[in-house]
């Protein structure tokens, strides 16, 4: 068994949490389990949340029914004798016991595991059980190819041989969960992201509108369209990598004239750096404006 083992129910409230774009603690919080406990699940799926298992046939024997079993073997009762009393086959009865007979004997708790992990043996995957399917997605990625590239170039390359066809998401998954096999896991140092592991989704903002009676651009009249009238400013934020940096744009449409409106500095910038507020004068910024600088 892994480590940490919960209910499919527990297990289902985190996934659905971190789906939603909580944080680790916080899909472990509405778990109700530790962070380490979310940690492990998180770093044994690669992030991706496990498929859920589909339920047991009703042809199988259940937990209950091995019960039976145990307690038939320990009073010495044939097999013939414990299959007519669940309403079993003999054979059926007899292939449970000559499989799941440990060296202490017959347990059913032990032997519904076994019987489960029996059940759950994963099928290669297709990256792992094609190996001209698996060259090519490496070669791919070591191109630094994302893996939806890699996809879509496969059905063009290899429209009428679907054994050449691979979703992006198997790509990811092969990636994430070395337990699918098929991809090594060292090919993530050629993704764009290097990520190791899936991502939770970011949180969606449902809370009102933070600007006012915004307008869409395509509201906005004919002559701003057009380019036609002086006066007319389009304002843009550029935010830098990993948000360490900031600059604002305003565009005068007409005339294209450009205004680049920088972060407020320090005092100690200001005294350090005295020519920023001459080219503030020389942009036509006004003077309540900290940190504009302008240019044509």
């Amino acid at each position: 068994m892994g480590r940490h083992p919960k209910s499919a129910e527990v297990r289902g409230r985190f996934w659905t949490a971190r789906a939603s774009g909580a944080t680790l603690r916080e899909a472990a919080r509405a778990a109700g389990v530790s962070r380490t406990a979310g940690h492990y699940w998180l770093k044994d799926s690669g992030g991706v949340r496990p498929r859920p298992r589909a339920p047991r046939p009703a042809l199988r024997l259940s937990l209950a029914e091995r019960e039976e079993i145990s307690r038939g073997l320990a009073k010495k009762e044939s097999l013939t004798s414990i299959a007519a009393r669940l309403g079993r086959s003999v054979s059926t009865v007899s292939r449970e016991v000559r499989r799941h007979t440990a060296s202490a004997g017959y347990r059913a708790h032990q032997a519904d595991r076994m019987a489960d992990a029996r059940t759950r043996r994963p099928r290669p995957g297709k990256l792992a059980s094609t190996e001209a399917l698996r060259e090519r997605v490496e070669q791919g990625l070591k191109a630094k190819w994302s893996p939806q590239q890699i996809s879509a170039r496969l059905w063009v390359d290899f429209p009428d041989d679907p054994t050449m066809h691979v979703s992006h998401e198997t790509i990811y998954t092969s990636l994430f969960v070395q337990a699918k096999g098929g991809l090594p896991g060292e090919l993530t140092v050629h993704l764009r992201t290097r990520r190791v592991r899936r991502k939770a989704q970011r949180r969606v903002f449902v809370g009102p509108r933070r600007i006012a009676d915004m307008r869409p651009l395509h509201a906005r009249p004919a002559e701003v369209e057009g380019r036609l009238v002086i006066g007319h400013w389009e304002g843009d934020l550029i935010v830098g990598r990993k948000g360490l940096s900031h600059i604002g744009t305003l565009v005068e449409r007409h005339s294209r004239y450009v205004v680049l409106l920088l972060p407020e500095l320090s005092d100690r910038r200001r005294h350090r750096d005295p020519h920023l507020d001459g080219d503030r004068a020389a942009a036509g910024a006004p003077e309540d404006a900290p940190g504009t600088r302008g240019t044509r």
